[in-house]
């Protein structure tokens, strides 16, 4: 599974069918571009708002029938008309690139997966979408996986956030553990920091754990794409209490032993 800049996006899985790499590339592009823009380079707030506006002017260019100018913007309105996909997911994609731009702490869990509803969630209902696949409980389940996705690509990744002056870590769960925002910026590897860590694992764990039949339930490629990224979120978070949650120093990836172990996993669900 190839997976690129924008979190978690299969880009060109193997499990993939040829006929729809073209359009989850597309999709992709948009999403990349668009994150690009909210998160990359110097450029000031205001600047970066004015770029996702763009973005935002073609979906309404699409919805309305008329033809982007931009080749990125038309070839999406294409992979929409072609595959009637729906465009509130892109919307809500570029909903939480705006939130980036300015939004840089999470007082509490809830605002931070409502967040999640928006930057991850989208992206499985749209490869959902592309297979036809549209039962509510299949989307509760996508949801649960891809909001797990981003919440494990956060813990992976604090101390990275943490350089560009981000903290997806709730606040409230930083003051109940007794973990101050200089101690992350410090990288110190603390009891409380790993008590924090471990609760946050286990919340992202039973999240990931929670949509997982949907993996099991759908059929042919997706289910086993699926079957894929899940156990490769969960190898993940095992890395990181391998780790002994010191992700400052030991940040977790996936290695061609851990698709062994993943594949084992995938087979067994």
């Amino acid at each position: 599974m190839s997976i690129e800049h924008y979190e978690n996006f299969p880009v060109a899985s193997i499990l993939m069918p040829r006929r729809l790499v073209p359009a989850v590339e597309t999709i992709y592009a948009f999403a990349r571009g668009a994150d690009d823009i909210a998160d990359e380079g110097d450029a000031a707030p205001a600047e970066r708002l004015a770029g996702l506006a763009e973005y935002e002017a073609a979906l309404d260019d699409i919805a309305a029938g008329r033809p982007p100018a931009r080749p990125l913007f038309a070839r999406l309105g294409q992979v929409v008309a072609q595959y009637q996909l729906p465009l509130q997911p892109l919307h809500d994609l570029l909903s939480a690139f705006r939130q980036d731009v300015v939004t840089t702490r999470y007082g509490d869990y809830a605002r931070l997966l409502d967040y999640c509803r928006r930057s991850a969630n989208p992206v499985g209902r749209l490869m959902l979408a592309l297979y036809r696949v549209e039962g509510e409980r299949d989307l509760v389940e996508a949801d649960a996986i891809c909001s797990a996705l981003q919440l494990i690509n956060f813990w992976q990744d604090v101390g990275i956030d943490m350089a560009k002056g981000r903290i997806y870590l709730p606040l409230e769960d930083l003051a109940r553990f007794g973990v101050a925002e200089a101690d992350i910026e410090a990288g110190l590897d603390t009891p409380p920091w790993r008590a924090l860590m471990a609760f946050e694992l286990e919340r992202a764990r039973a999240l990931m754990l929670s949509g997982a039949p949907l993996a099991t339930r759908l059929p042919g490629r997706i289910g086993w794409e699926l079957r894929f990224v899940v156990q490769g979120g969960l190898r993940i978070l095992e890395g990181i209490e391998r780790a002994n949650y010191d992700v400052y120093r030991q940040r977790p990836t996936i290695g061609k032993r851990d698709y062994l172990v993943m594949l084992g996993r995938a087979l067994r669900m």
